[in-house]
């Protein structure tokens, strides 16, 4: 099962390897990511594989949009099938 992990902040370092790592943590697989910064925003998508995951999506969701609070990134994980329904055109 599929899952995109969406990131927006002000730029810092570490940011791409603290989310690697919390899904490493979580041994959720990696697959695809793109990111950029805009004017001092960092912006990532990542692509990642929930077969041997050690909690839900929904699980993992939830805590990732509380870690991101504490660091001040909006973060959103959600279901493949949601977003590419919700970029449908």
């Amino acid at each position: 099962m599929k899952a995109i992990i969406t990131v927006i902040g002000k730029d810092k370092v570490g940011i791409l390897a603290t989310i690697a790592n919390e899904c490493m943590k979580g041994n959720i697989n990696i697959l695809d990511v793109s990111q950029t910064i805009v004017d001092g925003f960092f912006t990532m998508t990542m692509s990642t594989d929930f077969t041997n995951a050690s909690s839900s999506i929904s699980e993992f969701a939830t805590y990732m949009e509380s870690f991101g609070k504490e660091r001040d990134l909006l973060i959103r994980v959600m279901h493949q099938d949601i977003f590419d329904s919700m970029h449908k055109i």
